[in-house]
C-alpha cells in the first residue's frame, strides 16, 4: 500500500503569511492566508519591517490553523517547504527560520522552494492534468516572467521585467 505524503507549504515572501497542506503534491487539504493589505494601505504599499513583524506575530497560528483544516498533526507531515525568495529579505527570513526550526524539531526534511517556480507549480494543483511543454505567464508583486516549462523542473525564461509587473 503507498503512504500519503504531506508536505507542509509556508509562503512569507511579502505581506502575507500563507501555509497549506498538500497531500501527494497535488490536492491541497488547507490553505490559510493571513493578510497584511489593510496595514500597509495607509502607507501606500508593503514597508519591508512592518512585513517581517506581521509574518513573526502571525506565522504560529496560521500554521495551526492549517493543520486543523487538514485534519493533521506535525507528526503526520512528511516535509516542510518554504518559500526562500525571491521576495522582502526580512519576511523570507521569518518564513525560512520559522521552516528551519519545525524540521529540526520534527526531524523532517526541509526543502526550500524558490517564490517563481512555486507559482508554476500552482498550476499542476489548479490544472491536474497539466503536463509540460506549455508556456507559462507569472505575473506577481513587482516581476513578470514569460517561461517557457520544458519539464517539471526545466525552464527557460524568455522575457521578463526587471523591477515592475505588467498590468
Amino acid at each position: 500500500m503507498k503512504k500519503d505524503i504531506y508536505t507542509l507549504g509556508i509562503e512569507s515572501s511579502c505581506d502575507e503569511t500563507s501555509v497549506s497542506v498538500v497531500k501527494n503534491g497535488r490536492e491541497v487539504l488547507s490553505n490559510v492566508i493571513h493578510s497584511q493589505i489593510d496595514i500597509h494601505k495607509q502607507f501606500g504599499g508593503v514597508v519591508p519591517e512592518i512585513a517581517s513583524r506581521n509574518h513573526v506575530e502571525a506565522i504560529s497560528t496560521v500554521t495551526k490553523e492549517a493543520l486543523e483544516i487538514a485534519g493533521i498533526t506535525f507528526s503526520e507531515i512528511d516535509a516542510i517547504c518554504p518559500t526562500y525568495g525571491p521576495g522582502l529579505v526580512g519576511a523570507l527570513l521569518v518564513g525560512v527560520a520559522y521552516a528551519k526550526a519545525l524540521a529540526y524539531a520534527l526531524d523532517k526534511p526541509l526543502v526550500g522552494v524558490n517564490h517563481l517556480e512555486g507559482h508554476i507549480a500552482a498550476n499542476y494543483i489548479t490544472h491536474p492534468e497539466l503536463q509540460p511543454p506549455f508556456l507559462c505567464l507569472v505575473v506577481s508583486g513587482g516581476h513578470t516572467h514569460l517561461i517557457h516549462i520544458k519539464d517539471y523542473t526545466k525552464f527557460e525564461i524568455l522575457a521578463r521585467t526587471r523591477d515592475d509587473a505588467i498590468r
